[in-house]
């Protein structure tokens, strides 16, 4: 009788390399006290280099197991983190092993979803936030502002700035941020909405109380050297307490400022007159085209309230605009009240000071580049265009 043989059944292949997956893993993740530096960076480059070779599951087994690893080497962590986001997200969310470098580096070679749970990271170091600001697609940006982890460089709050002329769901959003300074949040208040150039007027605007007070004997200085010194004159136009421009007004047509803006209210306003206007209240023409043009209004109460103009006056320089004071008799128009509370909100030394943040930012640098153009242009002769050099602010300011 013959007895029949059972088939010999072949060995399963992939057992021996899933157990041993697992026991580098486990390897990896052991605390310091545990396992030696070197044995685990030897066991780190071999346990990535069968992750070359693995199966998405395989990955997403180690990626869940390192997520909370802070000791598992970074290399490691690295391709894991690059991988596909499913298996990528627990590490990116998770593990706190990553510096700004492998940060930054993620955030370049990757997939949005990966950048969003980078700006979403309970800490998010200045560098990877300005790569964020950078590369990161609008809700990317939102969420990187949005957090309270992340820290945000001035180059950040720049690229940011620059994003929200186009992007202006940021500006509310930028205005809450401490990091904003005031000469970026002037520039903002351009394209903000009402509630944003609001909060700008009121947490920005400074008094410069102690300024003047520090530095009033230079002003002497200078009027004795007759203000010859023209980097000097720049920078203490911020600094004087004084707006309207006295020197202006001798040369002017008109009387007072008051009486411009009566003029204007009867003929209409013209170029001309909004240049006076401008002329007597101590800005440059580009400043008072930006202010008369501005669809909010709320620069009139700014130039009003900064030149000591009465409230009664705004009312005459808002209809000199051609717009309307009232929707309906008796009912006065809403973007004129916002106007008109403006004016109230503001002292007379923080609206001189908005006034002048908008009037200097067009020959002044608030960028290291721009710094570092002027200072290639050292001789005389080349001053002013060295000052030209900053006008890419003045360009954000006033979209030219």
């Amino acid at each position: 009788m013959t007895v029949q043989q059972e088939p010999l059944q072949p060995p399963r292949i992939g057992r021996a390399r899933d157990a041993l997956l697992r026991r580098l893993v486990d390897l990896v993740a052991m605390p310091a006290s545990r396992l030696a530096h070197q044995d685990r960076s030897m066991v780190g480059d071999i346990l990535l280099d069968m992750l070359f070779h693995a199966t998405e599951r395989e990955r997403m087994m180690c990626a869940h197991r390192l997520a909370a690893s802070r000791e598992a080497p970074r290399r490691l962590l690295r391709y894991l983190a690059q991988c596909e986001f499913e298996i990528a997200q627990p590490l990116l969310e998770q593990n706190e092993a990553f510096d700004s470098s492998d940060l930054c580096e993620i955030v370049q070679v990757t997939t949005t979803e990966h950048r969003f749970a980078v700006a979403n990271r309970k800490v998010v170091p200045p560098s990877v936030s300005e790569a964020l600001a950078e590369y990161g697609e609008l809700h990317v940006v939102r969420e990187l502002i949005l957090n309270e982890g992340a820290s945000l460089p001035e180059q950040a709050v720049d690229r940011l700035l620059a994003r929200s002329r186009e992007e202006v769901e940021l500006c509310p959003l930028l205005v809450e941020r401490l990091e904003l300074r005031p000469s970026q949040a002037m520039a903002m208040f351009w394209w903000s909405d009402g509630l944003t150039r609001r909060k700008i007027l009121q947490r920005h605007s400074a008094d410069r109380l102690e300024v003047i007070e520090t530095c009033k004997d230079v002003f002497e200085m200078m009027a004795a050297e007759k203000w010859a010194d023209p980097v000097a004159r720049k920078a203490l136009q911020l600094i004087e307490r004084r707006q309207r421009n006295r020197s202006a007004l001798d040369r002017s047509e008109y009387d007072s400022l008051e009486g411009a803006i009566n003029a204007a209210a009867i003929e209409g306003m013209n170029p001309e007159l909004a240049q006076e206007i401008g002329f007597i209240s101590g800005v440059r023409p580009v400043t008072i085209a930006k202010i008369m043009s501005d669809a909010g209004g709320e620069g009139l109460a700014v130039l009003c309230k900064a030149t000591g103009v009465k409230r009664d006056f705004l009312p005459v320089l808002w209809a000199a605009l051609r717009r309307p004071l009232e929707i309906e008799e008796g009912q006065i128009h809403p973007q004129f009240a916002i106007v008109a509370e403006t004016y109230e909100l503001l002292t007379v030394a923080k609206a001189q000071t908005t006034l002048r943040y908008w009037n200097w930012s067009l020959s002044s640098a608030f960028s290291s580049q721009a710094l570092r153009d002027a200072e290639d242009m050292d001789t005389p002769a080349n001053e002013e265009a060295a000052f030209s050099t900053s006008q890419r602010t003045a360009r954000l300011v006033f979209g030219k």
